[in-house]
């Protein structure tokens, strides 16, 4: 259950941060907060990461709904010794429903979070990536062993 909160979660945070800028900003329009390190820039983003493979709507779509099929798959099917994996799991699923969302309805994902040196990205972006780096931490702390292995380790 603590899974799916936090899914919901990064859903709602994302969901209305997009909402303000969305309400409150022109396309394109900047507000500095941090001079030359950190500002908020209201952008549409039709493609992947760094605007890669544009305006490819339905594919990322699709690509999506298979992905968060196969996570909650793995959520339930996994042990609870393997909490870690399971909360890196749940961050990148919370962020890849908040962009699915904007997909589904415009088209595009709205970005705003701006650091000068690094493309435009929002919260939802955050969260698949800390969702990546924490899956690569426990995969390293904690590997994954299929229970088959551990049995006939046993003979």
């Amino acid at each position: 259950m603590g899974y799916l909160f936090m899914v919901l979660s990064i859903i709602l945070i994302d969901q209305i941060s997009k909402a303000v800028v969305v309400a409150n900003m022109k396309l394109g329009e900047t507000i500095y907060l941090i001079p030359d390190i950190f500002r908020v820039t209201y952008s549409e983003n039709p493609g992947a990461a760094f605007g890669i493979m544009a305006y490819r709507t339905n594919f990322f779509i699709i690509v999506t709904v298979i992905l968060l099929i196969v996570i909650a798959v793995l959520i339930i099917r996994l042990g609870s010794e393997y909490k870690l994996f399971k909360i890196g799991l749940a961050l990148q699923s919370g962020g890849a429903v908040g962009n699915l969302i904007d997909r589904v309805r415009t088209g595009y994902v709205v970005d705003f979070l701006d650091l000068t040196f690094w493309p435009i990205f929002n919260v939802a972006d955050i969260a698949i990536v800390i969702g990546v780096l924490i899956l690569v931490i426990s995969i390293i702390k904690e590997p994954i062993i299929d229970n088959n292995d551990k049995q006939e380790n046993k003979c």
